[in-house]
C-alpha cells in the first residue's frame, strides 16, 4: 500500500510542479496545481511514515517496479 501511495504521490508531485512553474512563467495563478502539490506531499509523507524504516534513495526504483508489476498482473 505504501509503495502505491509513494509512486502516485511522486508522479503527481512532478507533474504539478511543472504546471506550477509554467503558470508562474506565464503570470497566471496555479490554483489547482498548488492543491495537487499539497496532496502529493501528503501522500509522500504518509507513505514514508507507514513503512518501518522510511524510504531511501535505493528503495525508489524498487517501489516503481513493484507498482508496475502489480498493475500488469
Amino acid at each position: 500500500m505504501s509503495d502505491i501511495l509513494f509512486v502516485v504521490g511522486t508522479i503527481l508531485a512532478v507533474l504539478s510542479i511543472v504546471t506550477v512553474l509554467t503558470a508562474w512563467i506565464e503570470n497566471r495563478r496555479p490554483r489547482v496545481a498548488s492543491i495537487v502539490v499539497v496532496i502529493a506531499g501528503g501522500m509522500l509523507l504518509f507513505a514514508a511514515s507507514t513503512t518501518d524504516d522510511g524510504f531511501h534513495l535505493t528503495d525508489i526504483p524498487d517501489a516503481f517496479i513493484n507498482v508496475v508489476a502489480m498493475v500488469l498482473n
